[in-house]
């Protein structure tokens, strides 16, 4: 008798074929990157307390019993776009403040890459600006809580350049706030006049040039800050 008659091949026995468990995640990630992008799209022209389960399924071609698979409900949608729309914001404005050159040059920067983030990811600008007072709660403390985050490590980053010697931790953190504060209000403030380009097609120049005036004003009272 062949004892192997019957016996489940080593490929069958036990786990799943990894092809097959790799295609299963890889539409798994296709169907959640569906599902953000279509809520994006909805987002544009309306807040997310006014969006419904059905409507962001239809958008993006699935099933509401596939919306469930991914998110408990529209709030965790909202707070994975939180996270997904600061995350690049984050990476480009550290590297702006930590990065080397005279105070004008890096305020040029700053002001530049707002403008071009803007200009590249208007979708998740405009969600973070109407969300940010909107009416989801926790996608509202989601934002609060990565700017948050944010304004801590560029504290962390500025208490390592010479003009900090001496300042406490307190001080380094109304610093930090105070830069990313600036820059999310003129991140809107670029986003309003792309929207309005056609009635006013300066106002992009004149919102850089106030935004410089005021990273300067903040420079120079760093510059001469006796302390808390």
């Amino acid at each position: 008798m062949n004892h192997t008659e019957g016996a489940e091949s080593p490929r069958s026995a036990g786990a799943e074929q990894p092809e097959i468990v790799g295609a299963r995640q890889a539409q798994k990630q296709q169907s959640r990157r569906a599902l953000l992008d279509a809520g994006l799209r909805l987002l544009a022209d309306q807040n997310l307390a006014s969006l419904g389960v059905r409507e962001v399924t239809r958008a993006a071609g699935l099933s509401p019993a596939a919306f469930y698979r991914h998110f408990p409900d529209l709030a965790a949608l909202g707070v994975a776009l939180v996270e997904e729309s600061l995350a690049s914001l984050h990476l480009m404005i550290r590297s702006v403040l930590v990065g080397e050159g005279g105070a004008e040059e890096l305020i040029d920067r700053a002001v530049d890459v707002i403008q071009r983030h803007v200009r590249e990811n208007r979708a998740h600008v405009r969600f973070l600006a109407r969300e940010r007072h909107g009416g989801v709660r926790r996608v509202r403390e989601a934002i609060d809580a990565e700017l948050g985050r944010f304004a801590a490590e560029v504290g962390a980053a500025l208490g390592l350049q010479p003009v900090s010697a001496g300042w406490s931790e307190g001080d380094l953190r109304m610093l930090a706030e105070l830069y990313v504060d600036h820059m999310v209000s003129t991140a809107a403030a670029f986003l309003e006049a792309l929207e309005a380009q056609e009635a006013d097609p300066g106002r992009e120049g004149r919102i850089a040039a106030t935004a410089r005036l005021q990273l300067r004003l903040i420079s120079v009272g760093r510059r001469h800050w006796q302390g808390s």
